[in-house]
């Protein structure tokens, strides 16, 4: 045997045969382990050279991955629902009506204006199309004037008029240009130093950082708005959460490599979503009981373990299924290029299954939507449960990790075909971290903590703003303009962007 001399080899038969039988457990064992670090450097390199394009990103790709697979299938069983049907538009859309109409008339020559039979043509009428021309962005000084006034008769201090109170006080930022500077970077992910040259071009020498102050000031100034929102986040039976990394460079006790994380909530009736991102320098537990305080209702999250101490008889814990089935797409990526599994193909069929069955009820009733579930959810997941106990495989395995981790949260999984206003995976909470997260790769990091603070209000009140299908530029500039008048609870309820209609903000700022 390994190690031993062929004198040290017992004489009797018995004991070599127990000598082989452990060999030969350790030599498998052993295949064992090999197995599992040859599948880890598969899917490593899988990974690595995998498209790295933000719609191909890690990330991303487990968002919608199940949905956009459901009908390339060949192994996924017809579930019988029905699908209302829907009338196509053809034709382009109108331009809308608050911009600008420019009047560009086109006439005839007077020669092409007499007909070859000698008379004069006459006008019947006229063809309109439009077009859509930008100019970049108009650049403009207001100017406040404010009168002084004195009494000539006697020596009484002279009265100046007030000015309107501003965002930022003593600042040369409007509330238009704050909302046009915050747009740019929270939604469309333009760095300040970039929007520094953008305002070059214009003649205007912006330094950055007085362009960071200003940005850091307006994401405090939206804080009783985050304060009101997340406070009715909190009264809504229904809550997704996931977290992402953020690099934050000056943290107390932190070096500038440290990670900290932006932890982001939704939730909220469907006529009022909240989407909210929380700054903290850690990933614990703590961080979970704090945001959850008084909680009351269910919890969708992918399974990380801080979010256990806020599990309890008040808090349904609620599965992914969007996690779930990327376990057992790592596990087929890991095999090798051309190489497949009947185990996992069974697998990856059975979550098809399942959302098959959500993708006609996604925009449906909380009724019809549990009623689905109920009659053809439910019969798969009995199926897929039995299935999954009978498969014997080596834990250490990518497919071994998938089907323990399924079992494991199996109860959180199968939560969701009890109510119908739960949803299938956590995928719209993490697709509110796209914005983010496209951001973060063009300015990095956060300089500072209330710097990442601001930035989470801004996120948040922007994300939250679209969810209510308002323009967030709009949005803001109306924001920033009302924001420094409001005194009271009532003052900034009126403020949150399900209390202001898209048209009535339309007519507000292009009025």
């Amino acid at each position: 045997m390994e190690g031993m001399a062929d004198d040290q080899l017992p004489d009797d038969v018995a004991s070599l045969k127990a000598l082989l039988k452990k060999a030969n457990q350790k030599i498998a064992f052993q295949q064992q382990l090999i197995d599992a670090f040859e599948e880890q450097r598969r899917l490593a390199l899988a990974r690595q050279f995998a498209p790295s394009s933000e719609k191909e990103a890690l990330q991303y790709r487990m968002f919608d991955e199940a949905e956009s697979e459901v009908e390339a299938s060949p192994d996924v069983e017809s579930v019988s629902t029905e699908v209302k049907a829907h009338k196509r538009r053809g034709g382009r859309r109108s331009l809308p009506s608050h911009l600008p109409r420019i009047e560009i008339q086109h006439d005839l020559p007077e020669a092409e204006k007499r007909c070859p039979c000698g008379c004069q043509k006459e006008r019947i009428g006229e063809e309109v199309s439009e077009q859509i021309d930008i100019i970049p962005a108009k650049v403009q000084v207001l100017k406040h004037i404010r009168f002084k006034y004195a009494c000539k008769q006697c020596d009484g201090a002279p009265e100046t008029a007030p000015m309107p109170p501003q965002p930022i006080p003593k600042s040369q930022a409007s509330p238009g240009f704050l909302a046009y500077i915050v747009t740019s970077k929270y939604a469309d992910a333009l760095p300040l130093y970039r929007q520094c040259h953008i305002l070059k071009r214009s003649g205007i020498d912006y330094a950055r950082n007085t362009l960071c102050h200003q940005v850091v000031k307006a994401g405090e100034l939206l804080q009783p708005l985050i304060n009101l929102m997340h406070e009715q986040l909190l009264e809504y039976p229904v809550l997704q959460m996931d977290e992402t990394t953020v690099q934050v460079l000056k943290e107390p006790g932190r070096t500038a490599q440290n990670k900290s994380y932006m932890w982001v909530m939704r939730g909220g009736p469907p006529d009022q979503r909240s989407i909210l991102f929380n700054y903290d320098p850690g990933r614990g537990q703590q961080v979970a009981t704090r945001l959850l305080a008084d909680y009351r209702g269910y919890l969708q999250t992918d399974a990380w373990h801080a979010y256990d101490a806020v599990h309890s008889d008040t808090v349904a814990a609620v599965g992914c299924w969007a996690h779930a089935r990327r376990k057992f797409k790592d596990a087929e990526k890991a095999l090798g290029k051309g190489k497949a599994s009947p185990r996992l193909t069974q697998a990856i069929a059975f979550i098809q299954k399942l959302y098959a069955v959500e993708k006609p009820i996604k925009n449906a009733d909380t009724e019809t939507r549990l009623k689905a579930r109920q009659e053809n959810s439910l019969p798969i997941l009995t199926k897929f449960k039995a299935w999954l106990d009978k498969q014997n495989v080596n834990p250490s395995s990518k497919l071994g990790e998938a089907i323990l981790y399924t079992l494991k949260i199996w109860s959180r999984l199968t939560v969701y075909c009890s109510d119908g206003r739960l949803e299938i995976d956590n995928n719209e909470v993490e697709n509110k971290i796209r914005p983010f997260a496209v951001g973060r790769k063009n300015w990095l990091f956060s300089t500072s903590q209330s710097g990442a603070k601001s930035s989470a209000n801004l996120y948040s009140i922007i994300e939250t703003a679209k969810a209510n299908g308002l323009n967030e530029y709009e949005y803001l500039r109306w924001l920033f303009t009302k924001l420094p008048s409001a005194n009271s609870v009532e003052d900034f309820e009126s403020l949150l962007p399900w209390n202001i209609e898209q048209e009535k903000l339309v007519n507000w700022v292009y009025a």
